[in-house]
């Protein structure tokens, strides 16, 4: 996407104009146009030169981001070769941006209402105040309308010149057939001036006649104070929108001002300050205590807590040591790390974030679309209205003061601003928040729909799970302890490189057990490992292997089955012919992978674990997380495949960290990438998690939903407001007593785009964790019959109501020999109208058979025998 900056828009008309300018380009596939950023996003083959004249003729200006000054940047690193030269760009690039977001309207705006509101006073005085209170003037005025009505006229101009910026834009707007809010103002407060300008010269007539009493009567026709003061009034409301929008692009400008600005490199053996866009990729750098790591690397040497808050928002230090990776920006708390640069410039960890939530800004959520099409219509709509109602009031019988005044009032209480900023504010705040607690939408579209979630399809390995197997239990053989078991478990799991012997040494080391050399080691494929410690032969592996040469005990192997039905490996091992004991391994859940998955359910979402292993072990892990659904033996390529099939169920997240996910991520309504995962799971990805953490996803979900109803509400007050003050602009309810005078209607425009702002930056105060308020979503599902499903889901939440119209019957079976044996009686009773699912085992010969309907039991006999076994009974 090429992102542009736009200047000359003032509000959603605008935005509009320029938006079906670019859009008509040929090779433009899209364009959004942000009106709170000033900024455009193009996506297309069109040049940056065709874009850019389009917006011209449109009647506004634009340039490409970082056009300006990324020759110099490069250029000024040239003398560090070619290969930093990108680096530089991108550091020129992100200063243009910071420096474009920097609130440069307010100061503008408040010394042109300082100066306004000084000439204004003395305006308010000579006509209301006088006129209405008595206050005092010169002498020279007494008797002298004409005077009062030259010095009203040059006060008022005086005002209109300080704001002629309304006009500029208005009028030029108007030429170009793209009228927008400025041409209201400028319409109303001219139309004001010149009404005004007129009766002064028929008071000069009457006076010049002789008609002294008609000279002053004119003084009544005199609307110069509401010409000024409607400039005024907007520049009141235009400072505190000014104001409002620099705070929902405060959290944008803080990223990119996080962006370290120098970096300690080694070149030569010599230690060189240089600025960071210097810094090559492979350049070992320093970063001492109270630094910024510089740019993203590797320690090669060193250990250090660094803080990581400035990019996930978690506020405990990361321990460090070699062979970690730390991250451009994150502060160095102790130690001193020397590090290997890995990216560097826009490839960054931080220049991507900062990328995403711009992107977010530049993008539109679908719910934008509604506003656009009311902006593109609206301020011409207006202009005919305020025709209309002058017309009306002239033909029955009003004056024209009277007419005029009220459509005056029309075009200056409408207010497309507050439509046009009703969106765009709360996708900024909203993304924002997000960005400061580690959760990243790349897009707007993403950041509204991730509240609509449905299914939330959850990968197993390195996402419930922690990813790498860890020893869960020690089961020594009789007589043993499990030291010794350890101890032999270390020396002769030391060499194997499978992960299974890797949690097994990693264990070791925790409990600070040293790993005694061996002799004669071999890796025996399908069964375990063998090795000599001392001269005595050490086995490993699983339990028929170990059984070939020593006793298994049958409360071991019971344990052991036990283990197994609890979805951990058991690793087994002897010592010549005497058992050692059982070691048991698994890829154990996070620990706050209950709590997430329990908060996911608690928003009405419908929880599915997707994973390879078998069903027995899925389960288990499943019933640990607390998960709705289970799916197992899905291949790493049959993961979308899966997420196509719940997609007929309803809106699906899949969640995921792998390059695995990939497929699935871009299937999926919504792809939430896990950060620690791959580069390729978080490009496919339209959410990333920066903390590694599954929490984050229903945070992220709350966050959406609460970004949702915040641009739900501005738009219903920006409508509600016109919808209610156009008309009792207009006079209807004129009959009921009710008036409005075009400098209250001027007031009321300027509260109501401050209104809308205001409203969003209350975001700010969510607190995206805290689940207490949590609801279920707008469209609750039902759990579907794609997998293993371990408890019906409470529409609630609670994922602990019992479903009432299952039932299950307990069937007896002879002739069940193996696991084969098991699949196909699970498979022919499961196949039959109203079973659900049927757990065969044929070491217990029985097979428990789930219902969501009545099968007779003759039915279910049939089909079991049908395969060739015996069925002895049936029992509910």
């Amino acid at each position: 996407m090429e992102q542009f900056t736009v200047t000359g828009m003032s509000c959603a008309a605008c935005q509009a104009r320029v938006e079906k300018a670019v859009s008509k380009v040929e090779g433009v596939k899209s364009c959004s146009v942000s009106l709170l950023t000033n900024s455009m996003g193009v996506e297309g083959s069109a040049s940056p030169a065709e874009i850019i004249a389009a917006v011209e003729n449109a009647g506004y200006g634009a340039a490409l981001k970082g056009a300006g000054n990324a020759g110099s940047g490069a250029g000024g690193s040239a003398g560090a070769g070619t290969a930093d030269g990108g680096a530089a760009a991108y550091q020129a690039r992100l200063r243009e941006e910071e420096d474009a977001l920097r609130d440069r309207e307010t100061p503008v705006l408040k010394r042109r209402l300082v100066t306004s509101l000084g000439f204004l006073a003395l305006l308010m005085y000579f006509s209301m105040g006088h006129m209405m209170f008595g206050f005092p003037i010169p002498k020279f005025f007494h008797g002298n309308p004409v005077a009062m009505g030259l010095l009203q006229l040059l006060l008022a101009g005086i005002v209109m010149v300080i704001n002629q910026k309304f006009f500029v834009s208005g009028f030029r707007s108007l030429l170009h057939g793209a009228p927008n809010m400025d041409t209201l103002i400028a319409l109303g407060s001219s139309a004001a001036f010149v009404y005004s300008t007129v009766m002064l010269f028929a008071m000069t007539g009457a006076q010049a006649a002789g008609d002294g009493a008609a000279a002053a009567g004119y003084m009544k026709e005199f609307y110069f104070e509401s010409a000024a003061m409607i400039l005024s009034l907007i520049t009141v409301g235009k400072m505190l929108e000014a104001r409002s929008k620099g705070k929902t692009t405060s959290a944008l400008r803080s990223l990119m001002e996080l962006a370290p600005k120098t970096a300690c490199v080694l070149r030569d053996g010599q230690e060189l300050t240089l600025p960071v866009e210097q810094v090559r990729k492979d350049d070992i750098f320093l970063v001492r205590p109270g630094e910024t790591v510089p740019v993203d690397g590797e320690v090669l040497e060193g250990e250090s807590a660094v803080n990581e808050a400035a990019l996930t928002g978690e506020s405990l230090p990361v321990d460090k040591m070699p062979g970690d990776l730390v991250s451009s920006a994150t502060l160095n708390q102790s130690g001193v790390l020397k590090c290997r640069a890995t990216r560097v410039g826009e490839d960054t960890t931080l220049a991507q974030i900062i990328r995403m939530v711009s992107d977010a800004a530049a993008t539109k959520a679908p719910v934008a679309k509604l506003a656009d099409r009311i902006s593109g219509v609206f301020v011409p709509a207006v202009i005919l209205i305020a025709l209309a109602t002058t017309l009306v009031w002239l033909l029955l019988g009003q004056s024209v003061g009277f007419a005029l005044a009220r459509g005056i009032c029309v075009l200056v209480v409408s207010c497309p601003c507050a439509l046009g900023l009703a969106t765009p504010v709360a996708i900024m705040v909203g993304s924002g928040v997000g960005a400061g607690n580690g959760i990243l939408f790349k897009t707007a579209e993403a950041l509204q729909e991730t509240g609509n979630i449905q299914i939330a399809a959850l990968d197993k390995t390195g996402t419930i799970t922690r990813g790498e197997p860890r020893v869960t239990d020690l089961v020594p053989a009789p007589g043993r302890s499990s030291e010794e078991l350890i101890r032999a478990a270390a020396a002769l799991e030391q060499n194997s490189e499978h992960p299974l012997s890797r949690a097994v040494m990693l264990y070791a080391e925790e409990q600070k057990v040293p790993a005694a050399d061996v002799t004669e080691f071999q890796a025996v494929p399908g069964r375990g490992l063998t090795a000599r410690l001392g001269g005595r032969l050490l086995r490993g592996g699983n339990n028929k292997f170990i059984g070939e040469n020593a006793r298994i005990p049958a409360e071991l192997l019971k344990k052991a089955g036990e283990l197994a039905s609890e979805g951990k490996t058991p690793l087994w091992f002897s010592e010549e012919d005497a058992l050692l004991g059982v070691i048991a391994v698994a890829d154990t859940i996070r620990e706050d992978s209950p709590e997430a998955v329990r908060a996911l359910r608690n928003l009405g979402i419908h929880v599915v674990m997707l994973t390879g292993d078998n069903q027995r072990t899925a389960e288990a892990i499943g019933r640990q997380a607390g998960v709705s659904e289970v799916i197992s033996g899905v291949l790493p390529d049959g993961k979308e495949a899966v997420i196509r099939a719940l997609q007929e169920k309803g809106t699906v997240a899949m969640v995921g960290d792998g390059i695995n996910d990939a497929p699935a991520l871009t299937r999926a309504n919504i792809g939430i990438a896990i950060g620690a995962g791959t580069d390729v799971a978080i490009d496919a990805a339209d959410v990333v998690l920066m903390k590694n953490s599954l929490r984050d996803a229903a945070a992220a979900i709350r966050l959406s939903r609460a970004t949702y109803r915040n641009i739900v509400q501005n738009l219903f007050w920006a409508l509600f407001y016109n919808t209610l003050l156009i008309p009792a602009a207009a006079g209807l309810y004129v009959r009921f007593g009710i008036t409005m005078n075009p400098m209250l209607g001027a007031a009321a425009m300027s509260l109501s785009s401050f209104c809308v702002v205001s409203n969003a930056l209350r975001l700010n105060l969510l607190k995206i964790h805290d689940g207490s308020g949590d609801r279920p979503g707008r469209h609750p599902v039902v759990p579907g019959e794609s997998g293993k499903l371990l408890e019906p889901v409470d529409p609630a939440g609670n994922g602990d109501s019992e479903k009432e119209d299952t039932m299950k019957k307990t069937m007896q079976i002879e002739g069940m020999m193996c696991m084969h044996c098991e699949a196909r009686v699970k498979k022919v009773l499961e196949a039959l109208p109203g079973v659900e699912s049927a757990e065969v085992s044929h070491e217990k010969g029985t097979a428990v058979v789930t219902m969501s309907s009545e099968v007779a039991d003759s039915v279910l006999k049939e089909t079991v025998e049908a395969q060739d076994y015996k069925v002895l009974g049936i029992a509910e």
